[in-house]
């Protein structure tokens, strides 16, 4: 495997970080530079070790995981996206209450979303193994992919956040239903 196709890798093993990333940033646009630097530094993370235990464990627990990555998903982003909806329907119902409190991007929900994400990882990695593929390299690429995928999507989404206004949470957590939905059924 060269580096052409781990970069592609990376790039589509980003897509979900990015897409995550980008909804984030429509709820939690008041939030800290450093705490949203979060974001791409625990995607990339997580998009980085992940491959490398499915690398070294894919055998003991490859099937297992494969086998419930998409319901795992699912039901993480799906909770958080739904919470999302929620808020951002009593936010345009009651604005007053609204502007009253801004939303907290904390270190629990950038965690929980950066396993959600990385999950199909372990499944590359357990492909990599099979491939003899260079997986400290593949697993660094991947990684900083991920990270400047994330950085990229932190731009567009303070600007497409300011655009929405106060639909943005509602959008952000549809991405992610729809996330988790296409985890869920393999696409």
């Amino acid at each position: 495997m060269g580096i052409g196709e781990i970069l592609l890798l990376g790039l589509a093993l980003s897509a979900d970080a990015f897409s995550v990333t980008l909804s984030n940033m429509f709820v939690y646009h008041r939030t800290s530079r450093a705490r949203l630097m979060l974001m791409p530094l625990m995607f990339g993370l997580f998009q980085g070790l992940l491959p490398l235990l499915g690398y070294f464990l894919g055998g003991v627990a490859g099937a297992f995981i494969e086998q419930y990555a998409g319901i795992i998903t699912l039901v993480v982003l799906g909770v958080i996206g739904g919470n999302m909806v929620r808020e951002g329907v009593e936010s345009l119902r009651h604005p007053e209450q609204a502007q009253a409190t801004d939303k907290q991007l904390t270190f629990g929900i950038v965690f929980a979303q950066a396993i959600a994400t990385a999950i199909d990882a372990f499944a590359v990695g357990v492909s990599l193994r099979a491939e003899g593929a260079p997986i400290l390299f593949a697993s660094a690429v991947i990684a900083l992919t991920t990270f400047a995928c994330c950085v990229v999507a932190l731009l567009i989404g303070r600007k497409a956040g300011e655009l929405l206004g106060d639909k943005a949470e509602i959008v952000g957590g549809v991405v992610l239903i729809g996330i988790g939905v296409k985890a869920f059924l393999g696409l």
